[in-house]
């Protein structure tokens, strides 16, 4: 059986003593060290979260950035396109132009050089009919 006698509050009292250095040697500093620990930790996620939003809203910037680019470039393209259609319009019409010009010249040419032979061949043909005629008819036609 159990005796209350003094030793009971002997032995509680060291209890008690005990709880206290151990308190104070060794659960405080522990806890200390958790708590720091944990702030250490939410400070940690909160840093992440931070550098998260700022990298979501960067990368949200760039994504923007990147379709107006992509819009001025399109717009750009477009127009070069179109200029060069352009310029391409007005070399072919320089270009029929000058053909039309060389067409019209050449055939010009051919009209004089024709009628040039036509009257070498009249007057060569007039020459060759008498002579034609007066070795035929064995006289002369004058």
């Amino acid at each position: 059986m159990i005796s209350l006698d003094w030793t009971l509050i002997l032995q509680f009292i060291n209890f008690m003593v005990l709880l206290y250095l151990l308190n104070r040697i060794l659960f405080q500093p522990l806890r200390a060290v958790m708590d720091k620990r944990r702030e250490t930790i939410d400070g940690s996620h909160a840093r992440a979260r931070d550098l998260q939003a700022d990298i979501d809203d960067k990368m949200s910037r760039y994504q923007q950035q990147l379709a107006e680019a992509k819009k001025q470039a399109n717009d750009e393209r477009g127009q070069i396109r179109k200029l060069a259609s352009e310029e391409e319009s007005k070399m072919i019409a320089a270009a029929q132009s000058n053909a039309g010009a060389r067409m019209d010249q050449i055939k010009e040419q051919v009209g004089q050089e024709s009628a040039r032979a036509s009257q070498t061949l009249k007057k060569e043909s007039t020459a060759l009919a008498q002579q034609i005629a007066t070795k035929i008819l064995g006289r002369s036609l004058t």
